[in-house]
């Protein structure tokens, strides 16, 4: 297992080999073995095989290729809809419309998706997370019928890989590893942290395709900008109040 997540990949190339229902089956029932809040299990997970179904989800994520030609796309989404029936079910009033349970509705629901991507990849499968689902909430709410105070969080393709890719570059471990308490970064220690990254050929290529100076303003002024994320804020509060988590 150690040496399947050091090695990993994200694979946007599958073979056009299918995954059996019971090996499917059989990770997503492994991966609800994750930790989760109070035993409540606030999450589902929709499952995409259908090529039509496919081609309705495409928009949503931008039309990247791997959203139809993956033999399965899985919709993760934060549940408070089934735990919330269940109450009223059995004579308790629930009071999940709020934050606070969408948060830990989120945290289930990605536990449950990084566990499901771990065992996938043990397996022999790849993976490749699509950071489309939160900039198109209310397209995959509407086309997967998700009803109120169920939420998608994120999207995986799953298949058989075509193909390994390079493996990208991640910064070492003292960038993130903190040692009792937060520790401030100094000038000094963000250029050694980011020294290997800014010196690699494809993000110089990055820089100068997109003519910029440095590549943290290929960040900030291209991929990731501020005015896209604030737009993409007020919607997501916005689809956040029509699912009922929000007041």
């Amino acid at each position: 297992m150690f040496e399947t997540v050091k090695n990993r990949r994200t694979i946007r190339k599958y073979q056009s080999k299918d995954i059996a229902p019971n090996l499917l089956n059989d990770l997503l029932e492994t991966s609800f073995r994750a930790s989760t809040m109070g035993g409540m299990q606030l999450y589902s997970v929709i499952v995409t095989r259908d090529a039509k179904m496919k081609e309705k989800l495409s928009p949503a994520h931008f039309n990247q290729p791997m959203v139809k030609n993956a033999p399965v796309i899985l919709t993760f989404c934060a549940d408070f809809r089934r735990f919330s029936k269940w109450c009223e079910q059995r004579k308790a009033v629930p009071g999940y419309d709020n934050l606070m349970s969408f948060m830990n509705a989120s945290m289930d629901t990605l536990l449950v998706a990084q566990t499901f991507c771990t065992l996938a990849e043990e397996a022999g499968l790849g993976i490749c997370y699509l950071g489309t689902t939160t900039y198109n909430p209310q397209m995959i709410i509407d086309t997967l019928q998700l009803p109120e105070l169920v939420f998608p969080l994120t999207t995986i393709t799953v298949g058989y890989p075509d193909g390994i890719p390079a493996q990208v570059d991640r910064l070492p471990l003292e960038a993130a590893v903190h040692e009792e308490k937060y520790h401030d970064y100094t000038p000094e220690e963000i250029d050694k942290l980011y020294a290997y990254k800014e010196s690699l050929p494809e993000n110089k290529q990055f820089i100068e395709e997109n003519k910029k100076e440095t590549l943290a303003q290929v960040f900030t002024d291209v991929r990731y900008t501020k005015k896209d994320n604030e737009f993409m804020s007020e919607n997501l509060l916005a689809v956040l109040r029509r699912q009922g988590f929000l007041k």
